[in-house]
Parts: C-alpha cells; sequence; structure tokens
C-alpha cells in the first residue's frame, strides 16, 4: 500500500480561503503585487519596459564612466511624483555586490539583515514589499511571506528602485517601502557577452566537514539519495500514521494472535533502515569560487511597423563557505557557550528569456521568462554546554546537522502596453472615428504573472551527542550518541508557494493654459497559494549491549549491522525455543506535532486612482487613492491524519474561524511638489502624506503552535491578531547641478498603530518560545542625506574623481503594551532599527578611461536584535564597518578585468547584551577576479 497525498496542494488552498470566506463571511489575501505604475512606463517607441520619466529615481553611485546613464536615472528622478531611489545595472556593476540584497544595502536608509531580509528605514522584513517587473511573486521562504532577496543574482538585474513614498499603484500593504526588480530587457541591437570569475574566502580552511551526497549534487539539486523511501510512506499509510512498537504491535496481533513483540520489533526496524543513514562525516578540499555567465540578445526591424527582439541569459555559480560562530548565554558566558563550526557549498544557477514585439511606436508586448535555483549543502558540529551540563563539570554536549535546501522559482510574464497615437489612428481609421478625442499620449498597460516557489529539504539529519572534554584545555577526549528515542531526528521538508497576479491601468493626459494633467488609475487582482509540509522521524537507542556501538562515524552508529542484530533469548528461567531479541533496544518512530503543516491561500482585488497635475511647470500635486479588498485563510494540516478522530484538515467550525480575516478598506495618497531653482539650476521640494497597512503573515491568524525549522523556536500564532495602520509623511529637498553634483536631504515620519510583533512567552529551560501579538504603538522618524561631488576642484588626477555619499540618522521606539508577555523593556526601539546608517564611495576614472576603481564603505548602527523577558537585557548587534574595493581594466572596447575585494578591514559580527558577548562569527575576507568579453 502506497501512501498518496490526498490533496492537490494549489487548488485546495485556495478552496480552503475561498470556500472558508464564503461561508463564514471572512478571510484574508495577500497583498496583490506591485502593478507597473501607470505613469511609469516606456515612450511608445520603445520595446522593453525598464522604468522611465516617472520611475524618477536615485542612483546611488554615479561615476564618471557611466555618466551619461545616471544622469538619464537623475532626469527620470525629477519627473517622479513620489520620493524613490534607485540602482542602475551599472552601479551595481561597479560595486561589486553579487545578489539583490547586497546591493541594496547601497541605498540610503536601508540596512540588511542576515544576508538576505532589507530593513528600509529600521523597519523589519515584514514591512516591505518586493515585485518583479511590477508584479507580485513567491516566496521560498519557508516561514515567512517575505521574499529573501539573496536568491537574485545582480546578473539578471536592469534596475532596483526603491519607493519609500507609497502611491496608490503600489499595494497598500506599505511600511517602510517597496523594492522593484526589473530584469534585463530586449537591447537595442546584437549583443553577446560571456564571463567568467574565480574567488575565496580567508575564513575558509584547505579542509572542511562534508557528508557523501547525490550525484546531481553539482546542480544544485538531489538525486533522490535522500528522498523520503517509499517504505516508510507505505509502512506510515500501513500503520495509519503511527509507526512505534506498540502501535505496529497492536494492529499485528489484532490480525494475529501469534504476532509477538519481536515481529513489531522488526517491522519498526525494516521501516528504519529504509531511512537514508549514510551521514558519516568525511574531509573534502575546498576549491575556489567560480563562476560562468554568458547572455546573447538582438531586434530585428521586420518593416516600418514591425520589431521583433529577444535576450537570453544564463549563469552557474559554487563556493564554499566555512562558518566558525561563538555563543554565550549573557549570565554565565564562561559556563554556558558553544562553538559551532559550518561548512556550505552554495549552487547558483540562473536563466532568464525576454521576448518582445512592437507594432508601430505605439503598442509593444513583451514577455519574461526567470527561473532561479539557490541550494545550500550544509554541514554543521555544534559543541556546546548549558544549565544541566556546565562547562566546568568537563561534559558537554555536541550536535551534527546535515542538511540540504534546495529553492527553486520560475516565473513567467507577459506584459503590454498601448498608446492611442498618431500611428494607430491612420492605421484604423475606425478607431480614429471613435477615440479620436483622446490625446495620443493616451495610454493603455496591462499585465499577467504567474510563478511558483519551492523549497525542498530532503532528509535534514540532526544527530545528539554527548562528549567529555579535558577542563583544562577544552578538547574533546571522548565521544558517543546520546541514549534516547530521538538521539536521531530525520526531517522532510517541501514548500509550495504560487502567485498568480494579473491588471491593467490606464492614463489620461490633458493640457491646458500652462496646466498638464494625468489621470490615471487601474485595476489589479492577485491570490497566492501555500502549501507546507513537514515531516519527521526519530531513530535512537534505549540501550545498547555495548558502549561502543554509540561510538565511531554516525554511519556506523545507526548502521544495519547495529540496527539488525539480534540474538537468541538469553533467559535460561523462560527457554522459548527459536524465540530471538535485538542485541540493541532500537526504535523508530514520527516526531512532531500535528500543527507543523499547513495550507495556506490569499486574495485581493484593488481598484486605484490618481490625479496629477503640474501648473506653471512650479507646483505638481498628486492625489489619489486605493481601495483593497483583502482575504486571508489559513489551516494546520495533519498529513498523517488517517481517520475522522484525526483528520488531515479540521472541519471544527470555530477552528476554521479562527483561521480567516478579511478587509475592505480605502488608502488615500497626497503628494505636493515644487520647482524652481533655489542655489542650483535644479530645485525640488516634495512633500508627501499616506496611509497604508501591514498585515500579519500566512499562517499568524491560527492558534497553532509549530517549531521555526530556521530558528528551532517554537512559534505560537494568536487569532486575535490584527492588521497594522501605517501613517507615512516624507519631505524630500534636491538641488541638482548642471556639472553632475547634487544634494538631497529627506525628512521622514511613520506612526504605527498595532504594530506586528514577536515577543518571548513563557517556555522550558531549554526551548525559546515566541508569539505574535500587536503591540499598542510604534514611530519612527529620521533624516536622510545624500549628495555627489566630483572632486575638480582639486588639481591632477582629481579631475577624474569624485565622493558619493548618504547618512540616514533615524530613532525609533516601539510601546510593548498589554499584550506583550513581561519584556524588560516595555519601551524600546523597533527590532533592527539602527541609529544611523551610512556609505561613503571615493571614485576614481582614468582619463584614458581604460581603468576605473572604486572605496566603498558602509556601516551601520547598533541595532536591537533581540528583545528580553522578566528582566533580561535585550541584545543588539554591534556596528560593522564594511571596506570593500573594485577595481576594472578595459584593455580593449570588449574585454574587461575586475578584481573585488570586500570586507578589507577583517570586521566581526558580534551581539552583545548588557556589555556581554553571546554571538560572534568572522565572516572572512573575500578576493575574486573576473574576465568578461561582450560586443
Amino acid at each position: 500500500m502506497t501512501y498518496k497525498n490526498p490533496f492537490s496542494p494549489l487548488p485546495v488552498a485556495l478552496a480552503v480561503s475561498i470556500a472558508i470566506a464564503s461561508s463564514q463571511g471572512t478571510a484574508r489575501a495577500q497583498a496583490s503585487a506591485e502593478q507597473p505604475d501607470a505613469s511609469a512606463q516606456n515612450s511608445p517607441s520603445s520595446i522593453t519596459s525598464v522604468a522611465d520619466v516617472d520611475d524618477a529615481i536615485d542612483e546611488v553611485v554615479v561615476t564618471g564612466r557611466f555618466m551619461s546613464s545616471s544622469q538619464k536615472l537623475v532626469n527620470e528622478r525629477l519627473g517622479d511624483a513620489f520620493a524613490a531611489d534607485m540602482l542602475g545595472a551599472d552601479s551595481i556593476s561597479r560595486l561589486g555586490d553579487s545578489t539583490v540584497a547586497a546591493a541594496l544595502r547601497r541605498v540610503p536608509g536601508l540596512t540588511l539583515v542576515q544576508d538576505k531580509y532589507v530593513y528600509i528605514r529600521g523597519l523589519g522584513e515584514r514591512y516591505s514589499q518586493s515585485t518583479l517587473n511590477g508584479a507580485q511573486i513567491p516566496s521560498p521562504d519557508l516561514t515567512r511571506n517575505v521574499i529573501p532577496l539573496d536568491v537574485f543574482p545582480t546578473s539578471v538585474v536592469e534596475s532596483l528602485r526603491v519607493q519609500k513614498a507609497w502611491s496608490p499603484a503600489v499595494p497598500a500593504n506599505f511600511g517602510g517601502g517597496a523594492v522593484a526588480i526589473r530584469t534585463k530587457s530586449i537591447p537595442d541591437a546584437f549583443t553577446l557577452s560571456f564571463d567568467i570569475g574565480l574567488g575565496g574566502n580567508s575564513a575558509n580552511p584547505s579542509k572542511v566537514s562534508s557528508y557523501r551526497g547525490g550525484s546531481d549534487d553539482k546542480f544544485g539539486t538531489d538525486d533522490g539519495t535522500r528522498a523520503l523511501s517509499p517504505t516508510i510512506l507505505d509502512g506510515i499509510a500501513t500503520y495509519q500514521g503511527n509507526p512505534s512498537v506498540q502501535n505496529i504491535f497492536s494492529l499485528l496481533s489484532s490480525a494475529d494472535t501469534s504476532a509477538t513483540l519481536f515481529d513489531a520489533e522488526t517491522e519498526n526496524r525494516a521501516l528504519a533502515t529504509s531511512l537514508n543513514r549514510d551521514i558519516g562525516l568525511k574531509q573534502e578540499s575546498v576549491n575556489p569560487d567560480y563562476q560562468l555567465r554568458a547572455n546573447v540578445g538582438n531586434r530585428f526591424t521586420l518593416n516600418d511597423d514591425w520589431e521583433l527582439g529577444f535576450n537570453f541569459g544564463g549563469s552557474y555559480q559554487t563556493d564554499w563557505r566555512y562558518r566558525e560562530t561563538f555563543t554565550a548565554d549573557f549570565g554565565v558566558p564562561d559556563e554556558q557557550n558553544g562553538i559551532r563550526k559550518e561548512s556550505t557549498r552554495n549552487i547558483n544557477i540562473a536563466g532568464n528569456l525576454n521576448f518582445g514585439v512592437s507594432f508601430t511606436p505605439d503598442h509593444e508586448i513583451s514577455t519574461t521568462t526567470l527561473a532561479l535555483r539557490n541550494t545550500d549543502d550544509e554541514t554543521e558540529v555544534f559543541d556546546f554546554f548549558n544549565e544541566n551540563r556546565p562547562r566546568s563539570g568537563g561534559i558537554g554536549f555536541r550536535d551534527y546537522r546535515l542538511q540540504f535546501e534546495e529553492r527553486n522559482m520560475l516565473v513567467n510574464q507577459v506584459r503590454g502596453t498601448h498608446y492611442f497615437g498618431e500611428d494607430t489612428r491612420r492605421k484604423f481609421k475606425i478607431l480614429d472615428g471613435l477615440l479620436g478625442w483622446l490625446p495620443e499620449q493616451t495610454r493603455v498597460t496591462w499585465f499577467f504573472s504567474d510563478s511558483e516557489a519551492d523549497t525542498e529539504i530532503p532528509n535534514q539529519a540532526e544527530i545528539a551527542s554527548e562528549t567529555t572534554i579535558d577542563r583544562d584545555t577544552g578538547s574533546v577526549l571522548s565521544e558517543n550518541v546520546r541514549l534516547g528515542s530521538s538521539s536521531g531526528d530525520f526531517r522532510f521538508t517541501e514548500l509550495d508557494d504560487e502567485v498568480q497576479n494579473y491588471g491593467w491601468s490606464g492614463m489620461l493626459p490633458l493640457e491646458f493654459d500652462g496646466n498638464y494633467v494625468e489621470f490615471s488609475g487601474g485595476y489589479d487582482h492577485a491570490r497566492k497559494a501555500r502549501t507546507y509540509r513537514q515531516s519527521q522521524f526519530s531513530l535512537g537507542y534505549l540501550e545498547v549491549s555495548d558502549i561502543a556501538v554509540l561510538q565511531g562515524p554516525l554511519d556506523e552508529v545507526f548502521s544495519d549491522e547495529n540496527l539488525l542484530a539480534s540474538i537468541q533469548d538469553p533467559d535460561p528461567a523462560n527457554p522459548v525455543p527459536g524465540s530471538m531479541v535485538y542485541s540493541n533496544n532500537a526504535v523508530f518512530d514520527r516526531q512532531g506535532a500535528n500543527t507543523n503543516s499547513y495550507i495556506a491561500a490569499t486574495m485581493t482585488d484593488a481598484i486605484w486612482g490618481q490625479l496629477d497635475w503640474t501648473f506653471d511647470d512650479t507646483w505638481r500635486i498628486a492625489a489619489g487613492g486605493r481601495w483593497e479588498d483583502y482575504r486571508q485563510a489559513a489551516v494546520d494540516w495533519n498529513p498523517f491524519g488517517f481517520s475522522p478522530a484525526n483528520p488531515q484538515v479540521t472541519t471544527d467550525e470555530e477552528t476554521l474561524q479562527n483561521g480567516v480575516f478579511s478587509e475592505d478598506k480605502f488608502y488615500p495618497s497626497v503628494g505636493l511638489t515644487y520647482m524652481g531653482d533655489l542655489w542650483a539650476d535644479t530645485f525640488q521640494v516634495r512633500l508627501g502624506y499616506s496611509e497604508t497597512t501591514v498585515r500579519p503573515d500566512l499562517r499568524e491568524i491560527t492558534d497553532a503552535s509549530y517549531i521555526d525549522p530556521i530558528t528551532g523556536d517554537l512559534v505560537r500564532g494568536n487569532t486575535g491578531v490584527v492588521p497594522s495602520d501605517v501613517s507615512n509623511v516624507d519631505l524630500r529637498t534636491e538641488w541638482f547641478f548642471t556639472n553632475g553634483n547634487n544634494f538631497t536631504v529627506t525628512a521622514f515620519y511613520k506612526e504605527i498603530d498595532n504594530p506586528i510583533e514577536f515577543f518571548e512567552i513563557p517556555a522550558s529551560d531549554t526551548t525559546i518560545a515566541r508569539e505574535i501579538v500587536n503591540a499598542d504603538s510604534a514611530e519612527i522618524y529620521g533624516v536622510e542625506i545624500e549628495g555627489l561631488v566630483g572632486l575638480g576642484f582639486f588639481p591632477g588626477y582629481f579631475d577624474t574623481m569624485f565622493v558619493q555619499g548618504n547618512v540616514t540618522l533615524q530613532d525609533s521606539e516601539l510601546v510593548a503594551g498589554p499584550n506583550a508577555n513581561s519584556p524588560t523593556n516595555p519601551e524600546r526601539p523597533l527590532t533592527g532599527a539602527s541609529d544611523y546608517v551610512a556609505n561613503v564611495m571615493l571614485g576614481f576614472d582614468a582619463p584614458n578611461a581604460r581603468h576605473t576603481a572604486s572605496l566603498i564603505y558602509n556601516v551601520f548602527g547598533e541595532r536591537l536584535f533581540v528583545a528580553g523577558r522578566n528582566g533580561a537585557p535585550d541584545g543588539y548587534e554591534q556596528p560593522f564597518h564594511s571596506l570593500d574595493l573594485t577595481y576594472f581594466w578595459y584593455p580593449t572596447d570588449t574585454i574587461t578585468f575586475k578584481v573585488k575585494a570586500q570586507n578589507l578591514l577583517g570586521e566581526t559580527i558580534e551581539i552583545q547584551r548588557q556589555g556581554v558577548t553571546t554571538f560572534r562569527e568572522d565572516p572572512g575576507t573575500t578576493v575574486s577576479v573576473s574576465f568578461s568579453w561582450a560586443l
């Protein structure tokens, strides 16, 4: 009998959301993706969809070599009604950052957390949203709806736009800001490029710990070696989700009274031996990092009216990283501490395919297909001491973790832009007759996006051991796997996240008596379905015939020989001919709560409109709003439910009602701009106000408790959690000079009612538990200062040098309120918020244009990492001073050599609680070289 999941994840997830919403009158759906701004499309003659005039974005790094492209972005920024910042492809290349997450830390007011999550103006990842080419996309993150931006390589990016002042064309689920990723598009002419690079990290030793994997590991995917065996799935179905010895014996004896406990143990061990236990550690040489990239594209003119184009690219990158981290308890750091040694092989594969067609200068349709794979193969050894076994006792713990995590994303998009221009009127006389009253720049845009992200962790193996150490040196004298039914933990995780997003927008321009007015509006629909399945099994020894069974390599400890070794019953008082017993009392069972797996869905329908009025080329007002009908549903899913008493999905009405939410609300926005020439050739002042929301994540509205697969913390949902209401105020002043210099000052203020935060709750001594609650209120305010100045006023080589930088100074306060459980500080900063963030770059461009170099500095201030409870102090991540260097040599017009060095100062990552270092890691210095050839 083969166990089959009776659910088809996507239809079920949507059905759960819609059916519950319909029957109960409540549901809530994930905020729809950012539709391409109606005022942010290309000119009608373009075949691409890269941001144009209304994208009005701020180039973070401008260099002499790239001054023309950077000036274009500055010009676009001047036409924007709402404050935004941007990084273009040229600047990203010069910065040397390989992922979108790393590049975004250069933007004013942005910080990077865990190398993947972006905090905008001190607000955590839940307060930001990300879109790809204007559409919402799924997330491969196991526990969050937010997208970890390290999955996107910068090689596929045309531009990054960070909008900090909300506009009605953007989904209302907006707190700190919105990150818009735009992929590379159709080139104007034939292009062909190839890139190869090598690198390494100073923290890497010559050899690291690893284990035997599968034959396809080099491609970032498992070949089935680690997969959950069909034998186990059959056994789970046969024994109704309970493969314990006692349950097997009960079922066997009910069918055959002659069945013995030994028979049940034999069946149990047969399941155990079907696990992949090839988990012995080995030493593996660390190869250099290397990457390969290639791209080809072209545009074809078919006749006077039709153009076609394509762009195709791919990349492969692999590297090894070794991390050694120190952790300690702030109260007794010398007695309760640990050292974690982790080696990771990372594989990144990306491919993009774009097609485009244009008919006359008025109509264009383009498609984008993007495929990403990001895989981490981790081997970890963690030696530690806790309150039960302090270091002075000489006996400690050692935990092993082997984890192969594969994340994939596939995005398919199509979009179109249509103008009622002169060519259209000439070729379609009937349209001219019907719509001739419309101005020629009247525009209609539409888009459709279908995307899927999945994450698989086959056979995450965690083995618990104990050690005896030398009290003086700390060296391990002996080690053995711990006795216990769950000393071996084998976990299989599958996540599937699917998003469908589509919409349209229109823009009607009017011009009269020195006034220019744009009426714009549109409709968005987004639906998201997620299934998360976690299967967890334990394997351990309750007793062994010889302690040597528990010693030696892990694959030998859990070998068939040790699991299946049996002897004849040695009890002479009760001789039973032929009676056998197992030498070692090993047990296999299913572990974990039935609430770890879940099904969730969201759906949003939105209508928006905006008036953008410029008069006398001096004043501009943009006002509008967005109405959203939001529905969300989440239910716990027990894949091992086989009876009405233990169903896969509950039918309890109250439980179902607790898992749904709906919201139907209007969100306003207004922006006022003054344009003049105060102290500069171009001067602008922008004032913006908006009201937005931040909604709970996918399963946070249920009352289920589950183990966070990333942190290991016990997490409890909350049926009473409600969306946060956010009020946003921005005041930006800008000066642009004809020599390319510029200076900007932005003041901002945000007030949040019912901010959604995690607070620690009571748990056992060895367990950290957190609950999602609404705090009372929060506010954050600050100022961003940015500018660029050429150094030509100095003699000599300074003529081709410049300094660009930005500094953010801010303060935040969270009032915990009555829902928080005994926080040490009822009023504290927001988690992840820094008092200051600074970026400075010194750039050089050789007069002959053959060399460019950049020295780039980034630092963030002390930021809250963990909030204390019951008097325990808060933990703060300490400032990290990052100094990077990039150098380009262009020996010919088609060849480029690049050298990149990161963390030149050799800084370490530290977290302190009341002056005690509770976490420390040395990330090392990374150096890489690359060669590229391009036509």
